[in-house]
Order: C-alpha cells, then structure tokens, then sequence
C-alpha cells in the first residue's frame, strides 16, 4: 500500500511546472516557475507526500501497529497523515494543539473519517515537546511517532526528493513557505551548489540564527550556507492574515489560476513579489517557487473571502 500510494509516477506527474507571466517579472528580466505540488493528490497534497514517506516505510519495517502525529484543528499534517496511514493499513493517533470544541473544524471531521483517533492536550504541554513524546512512546510503545510537520531526518529525505521532479540546473534560486523547516531543509540538502535557497517564514520568530528553525535547516547545508530566510512576511504570525493578503491571494487567482491559502503559499507569493519589487534579484535570475500545497486551512475562512473556494 505504501509503494501504491507514494511511488506511482502517474501521480507524481501532476506535479506541473506553471510559468508566472507578468508585468513585473518581464521588465525585471527575471522567470518564475511554480512547481505544483498541491495537484498530486486531492488529500495527501503537497510536500506532505514528500515528508511522510520515509516515515510510513519506517513504522512498516520496524512492525509497528500505527503513528503518532501532531497538529492543530487545521492542519494540512494531521488530515493527509490519517489518509495515508489508513491507506498504508496503519492505525493513527492525532495529538491535537488546545482543548477539544464544542465543534470540530472541517480538517478534524476529514481526519475522522480516514479513521484517525482525536487526542486534545493543553497548548502548555503540546509545545513541551522534551516530554511529550517520550510519554507519549511509553503509553504506545507498538506506535511510531512522527514529529509535527514529518520535522525529523526522514521527513528532510523525502523533501530532497521534491527536486527531482523538474529540471532544476537552470534556476539560481529555490523559494518555499517554511513552518516548521522540513521542506525548507530538503531543498537545501537536494539544491545544487550554484543556487540560493529561499525561506519565507510563516511563523513569527526572532530573525537570528539562533532561532529553531534557522538551527534545524542548518544541519543540512553543507560548506557556504546556500539559503536565506525571510521573517518579514509572516502578517502577524502563523495562521494570521491581513485584507492585504487576502487581496493579493485573490489577484494571483484572478491573473494565474494559481489557489494560495493564507497560512502558508499566499505570504510565500507575497514574500517573492515584494523582493522582486525591492531588486533582490538580479537580472537574469530564474525562480523555482514550490508551491507545498495544503489549502485546508482555507476552509476556516468565511464564505465568499476568497473567490477562488
């Protein structure tokens, strides 16, 4: 179930490469090219098919009864983690960031129906992440734990593997939206020396190379640090948004047919645009955006706020 879910090259060709004309862009003498991860699969979308399938191969071999994972009530993780496991046979456990609601949100509903089981803990101990696996790991000692967002060496693997999807010796820069760090640090690990890996933050951090996320992608750099980060473009932090995005989300949708969710992929766009506006690159460069898909927690926005749900 694992090989049919992860390795079948017809869905993987789905992944197209879409060019970005505009105005912009051709005066600066600069290509842009999103790789569409979010067309892979209608549930496992994204770099989610990326960062889980080591994870899943590893808790097959090592006979394990089911996973552990971890998330919030909208997260992309936990809905596309319950549908592969149960389609890789496997049992599965969602610890979910805050107190259980009145209402699930759409996201848990899905997760529901792909047969995972709810666990709601305190924001307090969710973020206690020295204890809460190992506790975790004592109480399923027959359950294989993924980290939040698949954030483990595996999960890097697996994102490596994104690149192999396009031709990727004529780009000078690779850009994605970074939660967590995983993807942000297989492209790092799968890049090739002449190009520059860009990081648009989600989340809002100190911007210091001391932070969690700089601290894990830097494990994968190997010689000159070959990616830059942005921390600018969060728009309050994560999961927050502003009119000015929503706008701009829907202008993307209007000129590209290209759908953004506002957690993640809308602030990466925003981010490129605002750089390439600002001279950042140079004449000449070419872009690869990798568009990580995960549009669910759009869902949690109200009706008619983005024209294109």
């Amino acid at each position: 179930m694992i090989n049919e879910l992860f390795n079948q090259p017809i869905v993987l060709a789905k992944a197209i490469v879409q060019p970005l004309h505009h105005q912009m862009p051709d005066q600066k003498n600069v290509t842009i090219d999103v790789l569409r991860l979010d067309c892979i699969h209608p549930v496992v979308s994204g770099n989610k098919w990326f960062k889980l399938k080591y994870h899943l191969e590893q808790a097959k071999q090592q006979n394990k009864k089911g996973i552990i994972t971890f998330g919030g009530a909208w997260s992309n993780h936990l809905v596309a983690t319950a549908f592969a496991c149960k389609q890789a046979g496997l049992a599965c456990i969602g610890i979910v960031r805050g107190e259980q609601p009145t209402h699930f949100s759409a996201t848990l509903q899905d997760a529901l129906e792909y047969d995972m089981q709810l666990q709601f803990v305190s924001r307090s101990w969710y973020s206690n992440e020295k204890e809460i696996g190992p506790s975790l790991q004592i109480t399923y000692p027959d359950y294989y734990i993924v980290p939040q967002g698949g954030q483990s060496d595996y999960g890097v693997q697996g994102a490596a593997e994104i690149l192999q999807l396009v031709q990727i010796k004529s780009y000078s820069h690779i850009a994605c939206a970074t939660g967590t760090g995983t993807m942000l640090a297989g492209l790092v690990l799968g890049s090739l020396p002449h190009q520059q890996v860009i990081g648009i933050c989600s989340l809002k951090m100190p911007p210091d190379d001391s932070n969690s996320l700089n601290s894990f992608v830097s494990q994968y750099a190997a010689g000159d640090k070959n990616y830059t980060i942005f921390y600018d473009y969060h728009f309050g932090g994560y999961a927050r948004k502003t009119n000015e995005l929503i706008q701009f989300m829907n202008t993307v949708y209007q000129q590209h047919g290209l759908p953004t969710d506002f957690v993640y992929t809308g602030k990466l766009l925003f981010g490129i645009a605002d750089l390439l506006q600002k001279d950042y690159f140079k004449s000449g460069s070419r872009i690869l955006i990798v568009h990580s898909g995960g549009l669910q927690g759009n869902r949690s926005l109200p009706a008619g706020t983005l024209t294109f749900l």
